[in-house]
């Protein structure tokens, strides 16, 4: 079943855990029909765990986990005649948050990056410190001439393209956007408006300047997100948060009785 909404659901911002997931591996699968023989699209992920005081990022470089079969118990007391203070239990996440982002690399160069596909997460927009190591990990793309895309589908946080916010035209203020800076125009911007009541767009995906842009097509992915999630479940009756403007807000109301 296809979601209510011609383009980007924003019901969907709210499970935008699992979306992101699917989609981050759809888009994957879709640049590596495309690309050139030489090239190969990859979704990376890392764990974060400490942020250095330039605002980097550090990921480990293994991981080991164990998975209990069943609860950890709680250690007997050494000396039961000594009153020990009752411990609140807090629950906490199980690890800390993973970030993912897709890479298109040059295995014959030694996997050289050459292009990053940046899905924008809440995680990117929100928090001084995790926006200003997003700003880093932008800097480092930029500097090291890797073409950077950046889809940004969600409406909570506050503005993070690799754009300078003050020189967006009124008519790229969408609630949705993509960012395109390629690496061989470094004085330069693309900037995608996704309007809430249109289709996602069909955008490029820069590769080495002898290359021709990969299209990746947003809509039938998200689509197939929506399909394979299940979220014809979604009830539609809840407040969205962030909230819509008085004007989209009527706009979803007449929208969705319309289409059952």
């Amino acid at each position: 079943m296809k979601s209510p909404f011609p383009g980007m659901d924003p019901f969907l911002e709210q499970h935008w855990g699992d979306v992101h997931t699917r989609l981050m591996v759809y888009v994957c699968d879709a640049i590596n029909e495309q690309l050139p023989y030489d090239l190969q699209a990859r979704v990376e992920e890392g764990v974060a765990i400490d942020v250095e005081p330039s605002g980097r990022i550090v990921f480990p470089d293994v991981r080991v986990v164990e998975q209990p079969e069943q609860a950890w118990a709680v250690p007997a007391r050494s000396d039961a005649s000594v009153a020990v203070a009752e411990p609140r239990i807090i629950p906490l996440p199980d690890e800390r948050p993973t970030q993912r982002h897709i890479e298109i690399v040059e295995p014959g160069s030694g996997n050289r990056v050459i292009t990053a596909i940046e899905l924008l997460s809440p995680a990117n927009k929100t928090g001084e410190t995790r926006r200003k190591a997003y700003r880093e990990k932008q800097k480092q793309y930029l500097e090291g001439g890797v073409n950077l895309v950046e889809v940004d589908l969600v409406r909570a946080g506050s503005f993070i393209l690799a754009v300078p916010d003050d020189l967006l035209p009124l008519d790229c203020r969408t609630p949705y956007m993509v960012c395109i800076r390629r690496a061989n125009r470094p004085t330069e911007a693309e900037v995608v408006p996704i309007p809430l009541r249109e289709p996602l767009p069909n955008i490029p995906i820069p590769l080495r300047p002898t290359d021709a842009d990969v299209v990746l097509k947003l809509q039938p992915l998200l689509d197939e997100c929506y399909r394979r999630g299940r979220y014809a479940s979604i009830d539609y009756d809840r407040p969205l948060h962030p909230s819509l403007g008085r004007e989209d807000q009527l706009w979803i109301e007449q929208l969705l009785p319309k289409r059952g």
